[in-house]
């Protein structure tokens, strides 16, 4: 078996009002309760906006911290599932159904190392 990451990428921006968010919540729920019922779901989670985040990088013997995310662009990553799976086309196949549920969100699936 190997794990794959899915990626929720989301536009910058304030998060969609209630009356969007709620139904679109609800589904992810019933898709991630699917995902543990057939024993591939490991791990998911949201993220905070990406305006929470501190970069740390190391240069010679210091370490700068610096607020905020580590790029600037017009998508962020917004949460993401793990899951393990027989093979890519496996891992496709729920990724699929992730973005049907978060359309029109970008899904990026990508296997872990090793």
């Amino acid at each position: 078996m190997n794990q794959y990451l899915l990626s929720i990428y989301q536009p910058d921006g304030p998060a969609p009002e209630p009356e969007v968010l709620e139904p679109i919540m609800r589904e992810l729920s019933i898709l991630n309760e699917e995902m543990q019922a057939a024993g591939v779901w490991v791990f998911a989670a949201g993220l905070h906006p990406p305006e929470t985040a501190t970069v740390l990088k190391a240069s010679n013997d210091e370490v700068l911290v610096t607020d905020g995310p580590f790029t600037e662009g017009k998508e962020h990553l917004g949460g993401f599932t793990v899951i393990e799976v027989e093979d890519l086309d496996a891992a496709l196949s729920w990724g699929r159904r992730l973005a049907t549920v978060l359309k029109p969100l970008s899904i990026e699936v990508r296997p872990f190392a090793g």
